[in-house]
């Protein structure tokens, strides 16, 4: 099931690259809600003061403040063209990938926490369950395997088979 019909697109890169797979990791409504309730909560606490310009000022700068501060949680993408794995700013091309496997819920928590390697690198977000491990071949960099989030970790995986990887 896709959420938005911009989460997953295939499109044309800066690099002149197709994008085999890209998908936005947005958060889910609930909390812009809910950033918005715990700024008012905050603000209301000035109020309290008993100082006028603290009313206006603290809602008038909390409550936006709240939606850009979960507004910018989404503004992460996942996006693997024919030449490399993106997400936000790292990239890794595709002949240092060896292979990718989707993890669930729960095996991504493992992979992360204390069964993880310390050198992994890790772009997960807390509002997606499932991801993807990637796994690097790359003699020059010390990390062992990339693990990002991804609501469909069963296409990535898909695309990386059919690039052989």
């Amino acid at each position: 099931m896709v959420d938005k019909k911009d989460d997953i697109d295939k499109s044309e890169t800066d690099a002149g690259s197709v994008a085999l797979y890209s998908e936005r990791l947005r958060p889910p409504a609930w909390w812009y809600l809910a950033g918005l309730a715990i700024a008012a909560i905050l603000a209301g606490e000035f109020h309290i003061s008993g100082i006028s310009i603290t009313d206006w000022l603290s809602f008038g700068v909390l409550l936006p403040l709240s939606v850009v501060i979960v507004w910018s949680l989404g503004r992460s993408r996942l996006t693997v063209t024919n030449a490399e794995v993106r997400i936000d700013g790292a990239h890794i091309p595709l002949e240092f990938v060896s292979g990718a496997v989707g993890l669930d819920t729960p095996t991504l928590r493992r992979v992360i926490g204390r069964e993880g390697d310390p050198k992994a690198f890790l772009r997960i977000r807390p509002f997606v369950g499932p991801g993807v491990q990637f796994w690097i071949d790359d003699p020059d960099d010390p990390t062992p395997y990339w693990v990002v989030s991804s609501r469909h970790p069963e296409r990535v995986v898909q695309v990386m088979r059919s690039l052989g990887k």
